[in-house]
């Protein structure tokens, strides 16, 4: 009875062993695959809060706090501009709403560009930076680019006319004033998705304080015209002067060269004749006038 007890505990003993040494196995496998898939796993990427848009939204909305939804987004990923602190997007909670300036899409990131500021109106100031002021030009359907011109496109100015006192008498000419002017409205309307077909009267444009008084005596004093700037484009058009002989490319006619005539008078001589008998002497005498 004992030798069958002692054998029944051997080979309890033998499987416990077994399920011991199995067990340990296992758990050196798992934790070599662990180690494993550390070392293989991509590096941890660092989010910061974002925010999108939850619907469609079209220039002139107020954007409020519904509108609004918080996502993460990747830190080295972030775009210029974008709004990460919800008291910057709403200093003033939503009291203070900002106005949409371009068309959104449902979960377009938000960006300050699209955005006017908290409690501004999407109007003209909205689109001035600082130092700018808007300056209104007078356009027609030729002068205006036949009304292809949106608020956002750049262009530039050329002034016609003619300038008193010139004694050239070249007569009206062309010049290149102001390259590169950002337009800021078309007529009353400051949204870059109006709708084309029409053909404006003014357009108003966002220059410095000192091209102010340039861009008013130049349209006092002749016509301007705007010439459109490609997409991307950023190179600066360098000042042009066309007048009528340039265009038909008459050359002027070369100066001759005037000599200048002196006159010299002859020395003044003065004298006095004397009869001596029958013989007549000439005497030079000083000259008195």
């Amino acid at each position: 009875m004992r030798a069958l007890f002692a054998g029944v505990l051997l080979f309890g003993l033998g499987i416990a062993g077994f399920a011991v040494y199995m067990a340990q196995n296992y758990i050196k496998e798992i934790d070599k695959q662990a180690e494993l898939a550390r070392k293989n796993a991509q590096p941890d990427i660092e989010l910061v809060d974002g925010f999108t848009v939850a619907r469609q939204m079209k220039f002139g909305e107020k954007l409020a706090l519904k509108d609004v939804r918080r996502v993460k987004w990747p830190k080295a990923a972030i775009v210029d501009g974008m709004f990460t602190d919800p008291e910057v997007l709403f200093p003033d909670g939503d009291n203070k709403q900002r106005v949409i300036l371009r068309t959104m899409e449902k979960g377009e990131v938000l960006i300050a560009a699209k955005l006017t500021e908290p409690g501004q109106e999407a109007g003209i100031r909205s689109r001035l930076a600082e130092g700018e002021r808007a300056f209104t030009i007078r356009v027609d359907v030729t002068s205006g680019v036949s009304g292809l011109l949106r608020p956002g496109d750049s262009v530039d100015v050329y002034w016609t006319g003619r300038v008193e006192n010139d004694r050239s008498n070249r007569g009206e000419f062309t010049k290149l004033i102001q390259p590169n002017v950002k337009l800021i409205a078309v007529d009353q309307s400051v949204n870059e998705e109006m709708k084309g077909g029409g053909i404006a009267r003014t357009v108003t444009v966002a220059v410095t304080t000192e091209e102010v008084p340039a861009l008013n005596f130049a349209q006092s004093s002749g016509r301007l015209s705007l010439s459109l700037v490609g997409a991307g484009d950023d190179t600066v058009a360098e000042v042009i002067e066309v007048d009528q002989r340039r265009l038909l490319g008459i050359e002027d006619a070369p100066v001759q060269e005037v000599q200048e005539v002196v006159q010299v008078e002859p020395e003044r001589v003065c004298t006095i004749k004397t009869r001596k008998g029958g013989t007549v002497s000439t005497i030079p005498i000083p000259c008195t006038n």
